[in-house]
């Protein structure tokens, strides 16, 4: 669908700021160009309006019509791999699944898995997605390759190339000690060095001085976790993060392994990764931490004071037995909370509502006695919450003239919402997804009636399948591998489960 320079979308109810969201109000929404124009009833009867040449209109009479969701924590290098695993613990998943255990990969399979990605969270209202994307070893092709899918597709992306500067082995606890050494070189984690290619400058020189990001590609930063980068590197980041104004996106506290391993090497800042991050100067409005299960009372202290947000994952923190991240105490102290699904073979779908309404479970199940109702809460961190962690509070996340139109229509007729007691809690609990039927995203129709505009669906499902037998292939090899490493796996896991971190974020019964 050509992009229009008008939209008018009439009759919907609007879930904007000061609304009443559990019954909001219809109003007509005009988007000029790539941002909104007016929200207000009865645009649609102005003779100025409606009779301007080129004006498309939709009509969203019993639809809703909310703010792009942001996928504030995702990554495209696995969305091959959903569906393949059950349960499994952090430190094993990644042997299986992320691509340092896997040959390099094929630019069309690249550019095909980042696609069907994209599509995925479009189909869920998701108009951002922050990918920290791993590609390794390091091609610029890959790049190139990421990049042009998302701008064919439509999707706002924010980028952030995920790396590290110490090997995988040396950051998980008694690894060194357990596995045989001939096996060493066969440990991997989220991002390996590539001491050949310096990933950061060629970032810089080719990326960011030239400005060459697209209309919906923004930049970020990728330090896979701090515990597998030096203080160099971190610091490099930082002044990269405050040289060209860009969010940092990071790992931390997601198991209990990598909690331990922050007890273990960092003793002189009392075993605690976020004084470390402090230290260097990392913290701050600029800096996510994704996961942050394992986070104590007075490091969440830390993260109020210097502004720095956090990004809950509840689908892959409870398929990879992670734990339950202290969602309310967060909010107690005022940290600005985004949401994300994840990756797609430990989450399996990229869909917001399941993610909003377990983010509400997982903090209920968490205090015996009741907390505020956390259907806003969940909301807001898949909206406003996650556009903040990009850098884009003032841009996205909201529905408000001059921001960007970023939007979803959600169909009020499905039996999600009837009767209709609370377009909120009904969008948060309810909902499954399959009520989305348009996604705008910066004024363009890219998901119109539940038919994607940009490109051939079945041509990409097509291209996907496949590819298919070869990932297959390589998959069942590296699974063969890893069983043959599990008796390793599991003693240096139960060894981590035996040691004291000061908390337990594990619902164990006891």
């Amino acid at each position: 669908m050509a992009e229009t320079s008008s939209l008018l979308i009439t009759g919907g109810r609007v879930m904007r700021p000061g609304a009443d969201l559990h019954r909001p109000p219809a109003a007509d929404i005009l988007i000029e160009g790539a941002r909104i124009a007016a929200i207000e009833p009865g645009l649609a009867g102005r003779p100025d309006i409606a009779g301007r040449d080129g004006l498309e209109v939709i009509d969203a009479t019993d639809k809703l019509v909310v703010p792009g969701f942001v996928n504030a924590h995702y990554h495209s290098h696995d969305v091959l791999a959903k569906g393949l695993l059950e349960e499994t613990f952090l430190e094993k998943w990644r042997l299986l699944a992320l691509p340092p255990a896997y040959p390099k990969r094929s630019v069309e399979e690249i550019r095909a898995r980042t696609l069907l990605g994209a599509l995925e969270c479009l189909r869920s209202g998701m108009t951002t997605v922050q990918d920290m994307v791993t590609l390794y070893p390091f091609d610029p092709a890959h790049l190139a390759a990421v990049l042009q899918a998302y701008e064919d597709i439509g999707v706002r992306a924010v980028v952030g190339l995920q790396y590290a500067d110490m090997r995988g082995i040396h950051t998980v606890p008694y690894w060194t000690e357990v596995f045989p050494e001939e096996v060493h070189s066969k440990l991997s984690t989220a991002a390996e060095p590539d001491r050949n290619f310096d990933l950061l400058g060629f970032f810089e020189d080719e990326y960011l001085k030239p400005d060459q990001g697209g209309e919906r590609i923004h930049w970020a930063l990728g330090p896979s976790a701090p515990e597998r980068c030096t203080d160099a590197l971190l610091q490099q980041t930082a002044d990269l993060s405050a040289r060209y104004g860009l969010p940092v996106y990071t790992h931390i506290y997601e198991s209990k392994g990598m909690t331990l391993q922050a007890r273990r090497a960092y003793a002189d800042r009392q075993g605690s990764l976020i004084r470390r991050l402090r230290d260097i100067g990392v913290l701050g409005p600029r800096m996510n931490l994704a996961h942050s299960v394992w986070m104590l009372d007075d490091e969440i202290e830390l993260l109020a004071e210097t502004g720095t947000n956090v990004v809950i994952n509840p689908l892959s923190n409870m398929k990879l037995k992670s734990g339950i991240p202290p969602i309310r105490a967060f909010q107690e102290a005022g940290v600005t909370l985004g949401l994300g699904c994840d990756n797609c073979s430990c989450s399996d779908a990229q869909n917001m509502f399941q993610a909003m309404k377990l983010f509400c479970l997982m903090t209920a199940i968490s205090h015996v006695e009741p907390g505020p109702p956390q259907a806003e809460a969940a909301y807001t961190a898949a909206t406003l919450g996650g556009a903040k962690t990009a850098l884009l509070g003032d841009e996205a996340g909201i529905l408000e003239p001059g921001r960007l139109a970023d939007l979803s229509l959600v169909n009020l007729m499905d039996p999600s919402f009837v009767p209709l007691n609370s377009a909120l809690r009904q969008l948060v609990y309810t909902e499954p997804g399959r009520g989305i039927d348009t996604v705008i995203v910066g004024g363009r129709v890219v998901l119109g009636g539940g038919v994607l505009q940009t490109m051939d669906e079945n041509a990409l499902l097509g291209e996907v399948e496949d590819l298919m037998p070869d990932f297959r292939k390589d998959f069942e090899e590296i699974r063969t591998r890893v069983d043959k490493l599990d008796p390793y796996i599991q003693e240096a896991h139960r060894r981590t489960w035996a040691d004291d971190v000061g908390m337990n974020r594990l619902f164990t019964g006891k």
